[in-house]
């Protein structure tokens, strides 16, 4: 039996930038152990699982380690498939069951437009190992629902120029740590950068979810409710950030890159 299986680029109009993900559309479900053998065997940050059902499409994601309750460029990449490849009309929203409740997305202006949950952080202070593996001096920490710790930096030249301690971070018990500083860039509100290699993902290209946690962080400190941001990893990504309530929207571009089937 072949499964169809499609690459993705998201969080970028241009192949070869942004974050990848893997997207396969599933006749039905499969067990955990089989989900997360593809999800290594693809060897990207995410790997989306769909199923069709009446209202929309069951949706789970995959590092090459571990299953995670919320990831938004396989969610955008998830959606920029099922509308390319005919499965949904362009003009319909898609709705998406996951484990952070019902997710959904619609095509806006060449963009996809996603209505997350929030994901704000409370101020704690860090463990000594995160700021050692980082070599910063944070203007401000806190922690999320996610286990991602959120760490303000004093520029956009540090933000860029970390080299974290991987081998130290891998220590810290949590999802992922986000890194962010006010931008010089212009354009841009505000940059990030997300480390996880914990969950088997040493620095995220573009991460959704983090903005989750990002939008109403910035909107508390600047004032404002719409945001261009920046994800400065080495591919690089652009996300548009709206701060609405208990939700964030997020909206970002993709592009398919790659389509193949496996030989199961």
């Amino acid at each position: 039996m072949e499964q169809p299986i499609i690459q993705v680029d998201a969080f970028t109009s241009r192949p070869f930038s942004g974050n990848p993900a893997a997207v396969c559309i599933l006749e039905e479900l499969r067990d955990d152990p089989w989900m997360q053998d593809i999800a290594r065997e693809m060897n990207l940050s995410e790997t989306a699982f769909l199923v069709k059902r009446p209202e929309g499409f069951d949706l789970r994601w995959f590092t090459p380690e571990t299953e995670v309750d919320l990831c938004g460029h396989a969610t955008l990449a998830s959606a920029h498939m099922l509308w390319e490849d005919g499965h949904v009309p362009r003009d319909n929203e898609v709705r998406f069951f996951t484990k952070s409740g019902i997710l959904t997305a619609r095509w806006k202006d060449g963009w996809v437009e996603m209505d997350f949950p929030a994901e704000p952080e409370r101020h704690e202070l860090p463990p000594a190992e995160l700021i050692t593996a980082l070599d910063v001096t944070p203007l401000y920490t806190g922690k999320n629902r996610l286990n991602d710790w959120l760490i303000e930096i004093e520029s956009e030249k540090v933000l860029r120029s970390l080299t974290p301690d991987l081998t130290v971070l891998r220590t810290v018990p949590m999802r992922g740590v986000i890194v962010t500083s006010r931008s010089i860039t212009k354009g841009f509100d505000f940059l990030s950068r997300f480390f996880a290699p914990a969950v088997g993902i040493n620095e995220d290209p573009v991460t959704g979810s983090a903005h989750c946690c990002l939008g109403p962080y910035w909107q508390k400190r600047l004032k404002q409710y719409t945001f261009y941001a920046y994800q400065a990893s080495r591919r690089g990504g652009v996300v548009h950030v709206r701060v609405a309530a208990d939700r964030v929207i997020l909206s970002g571009q993709a592009v398919t890159v790659m389509r193949g089937a496996l030989l199961l």
